[in-house]
């Protein structure tokens, strides 16, 4: 896998630009928004929070869940937007948060993540390289 961007990740970036405009970040003011790109086709996600902040869900994993949800499990390409970070911030605040990681690392193991305003795309292994994992005793992977 090349870690270039194409023009094919760069609309899936823009797409998550466009769903983060609908992230409910009430407290935070910190809208973010994901696109899983999956078999079936596109996915989309926004932070959702909440005033017990425990309970709030991330962009990444809104969208992963919305991907399951439609039945489309092989997942090629995950697109990361914060549109709230300043554009001369560090990648570090744009990165997906640990719980997110470890989500990608069970529903998307293979799949290039977009960070937008990262030169490049990442590996899920590049981002959890220790990632936590329960032996697969199900005869076809899946639960």
């Amino acid at each position: 896998m090349t870690n270039e961007l194409t023009l094919q990740d760069e609309e899936l970036l823009q797409a998550a630009r466009e769903a983060a405009e609908e992230a409910y970040a009430k407290y935070s003011k910190f809208k973010v928004g994901a696109v899983v790109q999956g078999l079936k086709g596109q996915h989309r996600g926004v932070n959702v929070e909440n005033a017990s902040y425990g309970l709030s869900l991330c962009a990444e994993r809104s969208a992963l869940t919305a991907a399951i949800a439609a039945g489309d499990r092989e997942i090629s390409a995950v697109a990361i937007a914060c549109i709230s970070v300043d554009a001369h911030a560090p990648i570090s605040q744009r990165m997906p948060c640990g719980a997110c990681r470890q989500w990608l690392q069970e529903l998307a193991p293979d799949a290039r993540i977009l960070i937008d305003g990262a030169p490049r795309a990442f590996t899920v292994q590049e981002l959890l390289p220790l990632a936590f994992t329960l032996p697969d005793n199900t005869p076809d992977g899946s639960s």
